[in-house]
């Protein structure tokens, strides 16, 4: 096995070393658990009434943007490896 060492830009450093980067890893959970389980509770009508209008918008929200940070992460680190 072989050990590769990979540059990335000082933003993505700042951003894994800031609260940022546990905030959204505490969101990761919330979209692959809870988030679907809302948007099924909402869709059959036993959520919370009245609430469906923030719930909803919130939970495709999570599902989003949670996997696209993640994406975008993991594309400067291929960038890197690619290079090599």
């Amino acid at each position: 096995m072989n050990k590769i060492t990979i540059e990335i830009d000082s933003k993505w450093q700042r951003v894994a070393h800031s609260p940022l980067y546990f905030i959204v890893a505490t969101l990761q959970g919330v979209a692959i658990t809870f988030a679907p389980l809302f948007l099924y509770w909402c869709g059959k009508g036993t959520f919370h009434k009245g609430y469906e209008w923030l719930v909803v918008p919130a939970c495709f929200a999570l599902i989003f943007f949670v996997p696209l940070f993640y994406y975008r992460l993991g594309g400067a680190v291929i960038k890197e490896l690619r290079k090599k």
